[in-house]
């Protein structure tokens, strides 16, 4: 069931404070703190990784550093960064368009370097943030968009479970590019679904020996 509107109350500001996953945390982004991963990350292999974010490639670390620097100190957007078990900033989102009086709050600025991409920490790094909203935060709706040429994005949302709600057209522009945004939400009333889903398909008994996962998320959510 959804939230009962007769008692409802606008929602705490998400806190800016340490996530704690299984193969991952989300650490409020500092550039002092995870400037140096950071630019090795998403520098490199990944050549379309900046292609649908309204900033980026970044050529040189000075202009990096003053991005990160701004992202830093933003409240909303509210980024963090993604730290592995071995310490290293391995990529980077946020929270945005924060609206505790709707309890809507959308996740966003996603940017994972090449080890992080395709792996439990990738899917874990949002699960902590939909968890987060959800159920320490009371929010009902949690959105994601994106540039409707953007498959890669556009899959990642129904794997995790988002609903497509449909096609803005001309919604922006990006880069001197039109962007036709698709608008993506999970709402309270699928949430508990959802993160049982996330729940057994990071649990360690899902993956094999080798990391293989077992079972898709997909499949757990249904």
């Amino acid at each position: 069931m959804t939230t009962d509107l007769r008692h409802w109350q606008a929602r705490p500001f998400p806190p800016h404070q340490v996530l704690q996953g299984r193969f991952i945390r989300l650490e409020p982004l500092s550039n002092t703190h995870h400037g140096d991963d950071l630019w090795a990350a998403l520098q490199g292999p990944d050549p379309v990784l900046w292609d649908y974010l309204p900033y980026g490639p970044f050529t040189e670390r000075t202009a990096f550093d003053a991005w990160l620097a701004a992202n830093a100190d933003s409240r909303d957007p509210q980024f963090y960064a993604v730290i592995d078990t071995q310490g290293r900033a391995l990529g980077l989102l946020s929270y945005l368009r924060i609206a505790p009086k709707d309890g809507c709050i959308e996740i966003g600025h996603i940017a994972f370097g090449a080890a992080m991409q395709r792996t439990p920490g990738a899917t874990e790094a949002v699960f902590l943030l939909a968890r987060h909203a959800f159920d320490d935060l009371g929010y009902r709706r949690f959105e994601w968009k994106c540039n409707a040429r953007n498959a890669r994005s556009m899959r990642s949302a129904e794997r995790f479970g988002f609903s497509y709600e449909g096609l803005f057209r001309q919604h922006m522009i990006v880069k001197g590019e039109n962007r036709d945004t698709a608008w993506f939400a999970i709402i309270d009333g699928e949430w508990p679904a959802c993160r049982t889903a996330f729940e057994r398909w990071l649990a360690a008994d899902n993956f094999d020996a080798e990391g293989r996962q077992k079972r898709r998320l997909e499949e757990l959510r249904g």
